[in-house]
């Protein structure tokens, strides 16, 4: 019995039926294009690579003169910080020594004088931003604005409340550059 559609049998054609380990081989060439695709993609991402590598370098340098400059900045800033505050403070050293060589000034002269080298100093003062702490009698006493030089029983007084200042304190824009000296009420 033989089967009338003898198409799908290889062997009924008289071809044998195909090794699947068998080896094609292709004509000479036949990967060459593809060889040179691969060789054109590899120089075009050796050429990104070489592309990315010159940047980096160079944002590299870049950073490096930035921080270099801005360590030049702070150390010009330290050093040059308080040149307008000297500015503002010569007229007073003026003031002081022309009061120093006027030998022969009325003290008259001599106490106008030096209230008007007083006056530039909190000028200067003023406008670099410090400011008196100078608390009142009977003030309550601020640990963080005041140093309490001694505490002692004052009647009618209450306890931590200023009896006395004896020394100013000063502010550098709202911090305690030196805190008042006071004497303290230490109750009865």
């Amino acid at each position: 019995m033989s089967n009338p559609d003898n198409s799908a049998d290889p062997a009924a054609h008289g071809a044998a039926a195909p090794d699947p380990d068998a080896t094609t081989v292709l004509p000479e060439g036949s990967f060459e294009p593809q060889g040179s695709v691969l060789e054109q993609a590899l120089a075009a991402e050796t050429a990104k690579a070489a592309e990315h590598y010159t940047n980096y370098v160079r944002v590299l340098a870049e950073l490096d003169n930035v921080r270099k400059r801005a360590s030049r900045e702070a150390d010009q800033a330290r050093r040059y910080a308080v040149e307008r505050f000297a500015q503002d403070l010569l007229p007073a050293l003026d003031g002081y020594e022309l009061a120093q060589g006027a030998t022969d000034a009325s003290p008259e002269a001599l106490r106008a004088g030096a209230d008007a080298t007083r006056r530039l100093l909190l000028k200067a003062f003023e406008s670099a931003g410090i400011t008196a702490i100078e608390p009142a009698s009977g003030a309550a006493f601020n640990p963080e604005q005041h140093e309490a030089m001694v505490a002692q029983p004052v009647p009618g007084q209450p306890a931590n409340t200023v009896v006395q200042t004896i020394q100013k304190g000063y502010l550098l824009n709202g911090r305690v550059l030196r805190a008042a000296r006071v004497i303290v009420a230490s109750g009865a």
